[in-house]
């Protein structure tokens, strides 16, 4: 039988009337070069371009709750206001508005736009979410972390389509992968030293062309199960970004956006802060600062992704030039809008002509009716599994803080399942990362308020890790706290979440290993003792020394027990009603000190 034809791409704003390519000209010709005010005798030479970008969607294609919903709003006055924001019904409304009067737009993304998503698209091997970026019209995204979730032969099948190896069809059309390519320059194959995906795209609308280069970090297998990594390798992020610039030199593309799933720190949580009101670069810190002074000055302009935050800022290049490093937030909540004025006569980028914003997903604009007919498909499929109460709580359940009522609820639903598996166990600990959401006490559906589904409950935990157990001695637990603040963490500190009866002081002003207060830790109100014997329970991420914690990947006497979302499921279960809901736990089990 021959292969299904692929779909042709629909670009209703692409058919917008070519007069209004010089809308906004007029008001960045105070920004350009010198002599870019000669534009006014040559019209034409100067393009603006729409370049619209988002990151880290995590397969949020509704609404999300709580604190993964809202985004907190500086003030005139200083203060700060939150507003909901978010859901793929509310996202295409604003892109499509945001296109009108711009017929040169091109959108891009920074990566994990698929995994570790809400049931309604994680119970599908993310087919929902591909389904709505195409109808997005996403022209082009970088691989993240997440991609790799289950291994690249499923991410190679998101990008081409067919139906899943082991759960076949969803629905009676053949499953058409991704319109926009997936660029992946950073991740090779071990055997062939190829990339596995496309390296670079080049977007072309008549005469405009610009490149766009897509990098995971490479870290990625630090922070991946070992199997969705295997045959694979990380290359640095800056110097691929450099060799593929000059591969698009070569074919005379003089403009490249770096779409890189990797970022910073923001000094503010707020959205809309100046970035750069302190001085150039001071208002973000991490990873991404030091890839961005040292790509290339070729590369125009950086998306980036990964660490969840919202900045436009800019940090100078290697030549002292500054240049745009933009992050959306996440889960939808945000876009960013970057303007980039095109030279006909170079084919590069003015450069201090750029201009960027992040603007806010409202939920006050209509929704996008095909989205919504998309979300009811889906959500046909998802409800019979979905909507099954698992358990009841009291008051919201939060994901926020060094340590969050959420994650000790994980650890100690982990706990009772070691202690099924084995009365021995002494204790769980729960790695931060993987507890992607709170629980709402609000209903989100008919379900009631104060009742958990399985949903929700998958929102929470949708990474289907196994919880294992192993012996540690005293010696190798301390040691795994340490590895909280130190080695990889000692610069952004992974604060494992414990299960009750584990306590210690947690000194932040001290540095790296110092910050775990080793006199402090107790287990049971007991000192633990470097040379016992510890059961712990951790999920296989973990287990297998992720996240920076090798000392967790040389435990032993293994036991693989049953998926973490059915160990959370049955301590809610067992201790839960509607007539006795559970209380969220304090998050006192570890003592702050900053």
């Amino acid at each position: 039988m021959p292969a299904a034809p692929r779909r042709t791409r629909r670009r209703t704003h692409a058919l917008l009337a070519s007069a209004a390519t010089l809308a906004t000209a007029a008001a960045l010709t105070a920004a350009l070069p010198a002599d870019a005010h000669e534009s006014h005798h040559r019209p034409g030479r100067y393009q603006d371009v729409q370049l619209l970008s988002f990151n880290d969607l995590h397969g949020n294609l509704e609404p999300p709750s709580g604190s993964s919903g809202r985004v907190t709003e500086l003030q005139p006055d200083g203060t700060t206001k939150t507003i909901d924001a978010g859901g793929v019904e509310y996202l295409a409304t604003h892109l499509r508005q945001a296109r009108k009067g711009h017929p040169y737009s091109v959108t891009a993304a920074g990566g994990d736009l698929v995994g570790a998503s809400p049931l309604l698209s994680g119970l599908f091997h993310d087919e929902p979410t591909v389904e709505a970026l195409n109808k997005l019209d996403l022209d082009v995204t970088s691989v993240g972390n997440h991609e790799f979730d289950e291994g690249a032969r499923e991410l190679a099948r998101l990008q081409n389509g067919g139906c899943h190896p082991t759960d076949g069809c969803y629905t009676d059309t053949e499953f058409q992968g991704a319109d926009f390519p997936y660029l992946a320059a950073n991740v090779q194959d071990e055997k062939t030293g190829k990339p596995i995906l496309k390296p670079y795209w080049v977007w072309k609308k008549k005469d405009v062309r610009i490149g766009f280069i897509g990098v995971t970090l490479e870290g990625t297998p630090g922070i991946v199960s070992a199997d969705g990594v295997k045959g694979l390798t990380f290359k640095d992020e800056t110097e691929t970004i450099n060799k593929y610039a000059k591969v698009l030199q070569r074919q005379g593309v003089q403009s490249i956006v770096a779409l890189i799933h990797e970022g910073g720190y923001p000094a503010s949580g707020s959205y809309n802060y100046d970035c750069d009101s302190p001085g150039a670069g001071d208002g973000i810190s991490g990873p991404i600062v030091d890839i961005a002074k040292n790509v290339t000055p070729a590369v125009d302009a950086l998306v980036t992704g990964h660490t969840h935050q919202a900045y436009v800022c800019t940090v100078p290049d290697p030549s002292g030039r500054p240049r745009m490093v933009t992050s959306a937030s996440s889960f939808g909540r945000l876009y960013t809008d970057t303007t980039l004025t095109y030279d006909r006569r170079t084919g590069d980028i003015a450069r201090t002509a750029v201009k960027s914003a992040n603007h806010v997903v409202t939920r006050d604009v209509p929704k996008a009716a095909d989205m919504t007919d998309l979300i009811s498909r889906w959500n046909t499929l998802a409800a019979p599994i979905g909507n099954r109460p698992i358990g009841y709580i009291s008051a919201d359940v939060n994901n926020t803080g060094t340590e969050s009522p959420m994650g000790d609820l994980i650890a100690d639903a982990q706990l009772a399942h070691g202690r099924e598996l084995d009365p021995r166990t002494s204790l769980a600990l729960m790695n931060p990362g993987g507890v992607r959401a709170g629980l709402t006490y609000a209903a989100k559906g008919a379900e009631g308020d104060g009742v958990v589904t399985y949903a929700e409950g998958f929102t929470v935990q949708p990474f289907s890790n196994t919880v294992n157990l192993q012996d540690f001695t005293g010696a190798q637990l301390v040691q795994v706290l340490k590895e909280q603040v130190s080695g990889v963490n000692a610069a952004a500190p992974k604060i494992l979440q414990p299960s009750a009866g584990l306590t210690y002081t947690l000194d932040l002003t001290k540095s790296g290993a110092d910050r775990v207060v080793t006199d402090s830790i107790r287990l049971n109100g007991a000192p633990v003792d470097p040379a016992a014997t510890y059961r712990v329970a951790t999920n296989s991420f973990l287990a297998g020394g992720g996240d920076g914690f090798p000392t967790l990947g040389q435990g032993t006497n293994d036991l693989v027990g049953s998926d973490d979302l059915s160990a959370l499921e049955k301590y809610l279960t067992a201790n839960s009603s509607a007539e006795n809901p559970i209380t969220p736990p304090k998050a006192d089990r570890i003592t702050v000190v900053s």
